[in-house]
């Protein structure tokens, strides 16, 4: 199925994005099935990406990044994540989670000793956020601590649910250094994963995502340079908020990724697929959920599209309130419905098929649930957007 043009994206952006999935269709579609098995993310994916530029896609060149804009590489991970989403996950944790919140708000000095190795692929990131019993409430409820010693912190605490644990060699964390403060107390540091007191307790077993290895981290006694510090000292609700507001862009593409290639395949099936003697897409009510899955990733795409237009050049510390949270609250919360829809009417398409483990579509199944429960729930995102649309009211 080929990329339908869209009004929010100029011919060179969607070449860019043409060229990207056939590469990455090529190099890790393949690759599926046993990631899926294995739950381990092949050594070879991060060298590939660097190698071809697709790391750091918002980190200037200079950094060693490739320099494009917002819109640029959500297009590129829709459609990383439609030919690999295992991979596409990963991708986002490291490339947005990670990467751009270091670009975006660390020192020079931070920035020239990281970035070159998080966008050549020898370096994976990941970021340190939800705790064991802090999850919707994350800064609130944050219980990991950095106090100052010298010129380092030393952290103690616990990490939950993190993409790429396991295997990142740098995660970015963040811990209260003013528990007194509450939410406003929290700042952000760079924990490489060789510093003594950092270990990782568990790799977790997920439903989906398989191949985007999970993981519990733990910190006990870790020394970590204060130069290591990313933004202001107690500053980190801004770090954080603004990033949210990225990743829920960015994820809203994942979202659509994972259903376009639902979409892709239940077509395919439903032309070869016979019953009664001529294939089931002659049949109206397999034509009728065609229709609607078509009908459900265009509305998703299109708000999708929107939002990442206004997150174009989103300011250091801006996000987290106003129309940007509100409209990347919304678009992750359409994209994330609408694949959940489009990816229960493929397995539907596929009949009894769909139901076994390795099929491609089981396997897409199982993975788009996480999608209105990461980043924030469903929940959470309908509270985001009454809130802001309550305001001054």
């Amino acid at each position: 199925m080929t990329n339908t043009p869209s009004h929010f994206v100029t011919p060179e952006q969607q070449a860019l994005a043409d060229q990207a999935y056939k590469f990455f269709f090529s190099e890790f579609h393949h690759l599926n099935a046993e990631m899926d098995d294995s739950d381990d993310l092949p050594a070879s994916v991060f060298p590939a990406l660097g190698k071809m530029g697709y790391l750091g896609l918002n980190v200037p060149t200079e950094y060693g990044g490739a320099g494009l804009d917002f819109t640029s590489a959500c297009m590129i991970t829709e459609e990383l994540t439609r030919a690999n989403a295992a991979i596409g996950l990963t991708f986002l944790a490291h490339d947005n989670l990670c990467v751009n919140n270091i670009y975006r708000n660390s020192s020079e000095e931070t920035r020239r000793k990281y970035l070159p190795g998080l966008c050549d692929g020898s370096l994976i990131g990941a970021l340190g956020l939800t705790e064991p019993g802090a999850g919707s409430d994350a800064l609130g409820a944050m219980k990991t601590t950095a106090r100052k010693d010298g010129d380092d912190y030393i952290l103690n605490g616990s990490k939950i649910f993190i993409t790429n644990g396991p295997i990142a060699d740098i995660v970015l964390v963040y811990a209260k250094t003013s528990p007194e403060k509450g939410a406003h107390g929290i700042t952000a540091f760079i924990v490489e994963t060789t510093t003594p007191g950092f270990k990782v307790a568990q790799k977790l077993n997920k439903m989906g995502f398989r191949g985007s290895p999970t993981g519990e981290l733990v910190f006990e006694d870790c020394r970590v340079p204060a130069k290591n510090m990313v933004g202001k000292l107690d500053g980190g609700v801004a770090v954080t908020m603004s990033g949210l507001d990225l990743e829920r862009a960015v994820a809203s593409f994942c979202a659509t990724g994972v259903a376009r290639r639902a979409l892709e395949i239940s077509i395919d099936y439903a032309q070869t697929r016979q019953q009664f003697g001529k294939p089931i897409a002659s049949f109206q009510m397999v034509q009728a959920m065609l229709a609607d899955m078509y009908t459900e990733i265009e509305v998703a795409r299109t708000l999708a599209f929107r939002t990442a237009a206004m997150c174009e050049g989103l300011e250091e510390g801006k996000g987290g309130r106003g129309d940007v949270h509100k409209m990347t609250a919304a678009a992750i919360f359409q994209a994330a419905k609408a694949n959940s829809f489009v990816l229960d009417k493929a397995v539907q398409i596929h009949g009894g098929s769909g139901y076994m483990r390795d099929t491609e579509v089981n396997r897409l199944y199982r993975t788009g649930r996480v999608l209105e429960v990461g980043a924030g729930t469903q929940e959470v995102r309908k509270i985001i957007i009454a809130g802001e649309l309550l305001k001054n009211r």
